[in-house]
């Protein structure tokens, strides 16, 4: 299924943690732009993206298709599945934040609801100051208030905004204008900037009735179209099949430096559709999907000949994002007895075989993923030295030995001598290929060591007689393209695995409450980690429902290591402590990596104007993409509902 567009490029910057402060001499002064890996390229006086046309046009419709179905306007509960357009975090299309997380250019925030933010030298509180201007679409101001109830009904509601502000303890009015978040420790040197994330709801719309006098209900979802701030309001909707936002004519922020030139379409229409194929022909055809976000290697290889595309008026193009790539793969539930040996998941991660699969279903387009950081100074690799080392050596007898010891690598599959162009493109692997029975009979010795033996041609648990049987779950055909080569790999070494592919609701809730084997997932990082990763790794996380502790993972040494990375001193002590908890859980082998690309695969009907340039951080802004009358025109005449 296609990915949303809102999700392509601002997904990783929206589950960013920002880096590091430029430094103590900008604290208690407000500042307009916050950069935490040093000064912005645009300073303190950002007029507008140097990519964007500030002359765009506003007008026409931007029409995508999403998968799966919905039944809430309410993202911030765990309960129900919000409609496209929302987000869990963030605050999507209808509400705007503190401030904006930029799109080109790391851990940079600029002026939103706030026209600007300050903290004191030991990072123990922040201060955000409103923009007078802001106000909601009823045209009453955004107010002190509203960002302080906001902030106690998210922390209490959303596990994401509750683990991300974890250690702020109140938000309180310092003037008409400011509000100052506290927080119960000193040193944490990003979470002043990181308040500037949190989305703004309306406390007199949720505390107020609906059309039959109903009081509305912050903590359940809800299908009544929420007042909201931003550039986008609902215009209609059809439960779980459709919903279409229009432009707010009189948006109080479009003047901002962050909009001139963005938010161009006047209407976003998202229709639902379920089946993977579908939602490709919808494409191919027009009307009802503009942009595809291209995932699959063998559609984006083989399938972009259809009658539109050879005519030229689909274009296939490639977009770089030097935003560091996701880490992508089967995640083990430790929750699960059989994962919960770390040699069993070491031996179902050496049994992935990458070489072939990127060589017969994904066309060499993939490259072999070996870090949670991959792509940066933040990838653990070597051995462990200096900073990151004398990290480690403090919890030396409560870590594998390998950590020390052993480079951290994955085993590469021989692959033929044909294996042709694709193979030849790739980069060096990281150790010798070997034969496919070499590694599986150290696949089996592993297993072995676990107690686990091969009787009758099944892996068998050598105390209690149990088959070792994997479930992967999944929602689409992607997983199964996946999923299936892994399958037939484990069946060599008397493993039973099964994919079970269910409904995207049903796969919400299930994921939400860890009811899983395996599952695929895509984790994205940042530049400068933090917050987030107690999310990811915590113990805390781990019995929550909805984080996105996939794994179950409770370990003191992570986290401790994560505490670590969110009080680190400076950028080196941050690489140091990144480093270290890339190591730990690596060799813990909590997930299967499997691989990534750094480039976006976009193909769009030839209907956009698009500025010359797009930025290189995380792809291509399609919010400063517009509608060009004459080329919609021509494509409307030429195919019939193409508008």
């Amino acid at each position: 299924m296609s990915v949303s567009l809102r999700a392509t490029g601002h997904i990783i910057i929206a589950l960013a943690a920002a880096a590091f402060s430029a430094g103590h001499a900008a604290a208690q002064e407000y500042q307009s732009t916050s950069s935490l890996m040093g000064e912005s390229k645009y300073g303190q006086n950002f007029e507008r993206y140097d990519y964007v046309n500030p002359d765009a046009p506003k007008g026409g419709t931007l029409n995508s298709v999403t998968g799966g179905t919905f039944d809430s306007f309410n993202p911030y509960i765990v309960r129900g599945t919000a409609a496209a357009g929302f987000g869990a975090f963030g605050g999507g299309l209808l509400y705007d934040t503190l401030m904006e997380q930029a799109v080109d250019e790391p851990s940079v925030s600029h002026a939103l609801v706030a026209d600007a933010y300050k903290f004191p030298p030991d990072y123990s509180s922040a201060t955000y100051r409103l923009n007078p201007a802001a106000k909601w679409h009823d045209g009453q101001p955004i107010t002190v208030e509203d960002v302080i109830w906001s902030f106690n009904v998210l922390k209490a509601n959303s596990p994401m905004y509750n683990r991300y502000y974890e250690n702020v303890t109140e938000a309180v009015a310092v003037g008409e204008r400011e509000v100052e978040f506290r927080f119960d420790q000193k040193g944490n040197r990003e979470l002043p900037k990181i308040m500037g994330d949190l989305a703004i709801l309306p406390k007199h719309w949720w505390e107020g009735t609906d059309a039959n006098g109903k009081k509305r209900d912050i903590t359940q979802p809800t299908l009544e179209p929420p007042l909201g701030s931003a550039a986008y309001k609902i215009s209609s909707f059809k439960p779980g099949q459709e919903i279409v936002w229009e432009r707010v004519p009189d948006y109080w922020g479009a003047k901002l430096p962050v909009k001139i030139g963005r938010e161009n379409f006047d209407k976003r229409k998202y229709v639902y559709i379920q089946d993977d194929n579908a939602s490709w022909q919808a494409f191919t055809k027009g009307g009802l999907e503009d942009i595809q976000v291209e995932m699959s290697s063998r559609r984006w290889a083989t399938y972009y000949n259809f009658p539109a595309f050879e005519a030229g008026d689909v274009i296939k193009k490639v977009f770089p994002a030097t935003s560091r790539a996701s880490f992508q793969g089967f995640v083990m539930n430790t929750r699960r007895p059989h994962f919960q040996d770390r040699k069993v998941r070491q031996a179902l991660t050496y049994a992935f075989d990458f070489e072939t699969m990127n060589r017969t279903v994904f066309y060499g387009f993939n490259t072999r993923t070996h870090s949670y950081f991959e792509g940066s100074e933040l990838a653990s690799h070597g051995l462990p030295e200096g900073k990151e080392l004398e990290i480690l050596n403090q919890y030396k007898d409560q870590l594998p030995p390998e950590v020390f010891t052993s480079e951290y690598t994955l085993p590469v599959y021989e692959q033929p001598k044909t294996a042709g162009a694709d193979a030849a493109n790739q980069p060096a692997p990281a150790s010798p290929p070997q034969p496919e029975r070499t590694i599986l009979r150290e696949v089996v010795k592993l297993f072995a060591e676990a107690g686990w033996q091969i009787k009758n041609g099944k892996m068998t648990n050598e105390k209690t007689g149990e088959p070792f049987t994997i479930e992967i779950l999944g929602n689409n055909d992607t997983d199964e393209i996946i999923s299936n080569p892994y399958i037939n790999q484990l069946k060599k070494i008397g493993i039973t695995a099964t994919l079970r592919i269910v409904d995207p609701s049903q796969y919400v809730n299930r994921v939400n409450n860890f009811d899983f084997d395996m599952v695929t997932s895509v984790l994205p990082q940042s530049d400068s980690p933090g917050n987030e990763q107690r999310d990811f790794w915590s113990t805390r996380a781990a019995d929550a429902p909805g984080s996105r502790n996939l794994s179950g993972i409770k370990d003191p040494v992570i986290d401790a290591l994560i505490d670590r990375v969110i009080y680190a001193q400076d950028r080196e002590d941050l690489v140091a402590a990144t480093n270290a908890l890339d190591r730990v859980l690596l060799w813990n082998f909590y997930a299967v990596p499997q691989y990534h690309r750094s480039v976006v695969w976009l193909a769009y009907w030839n209907k956009f104007g698009i500025p010359d340039k797009q930025p290189d951080y995380v792809g291509p802004d399609i919010d400063s993409w517009w509608i060009d009358p004459a080329k919609e025109a021509a494509l409307a005449a030429k195919y019939k509902g193409v508008n």
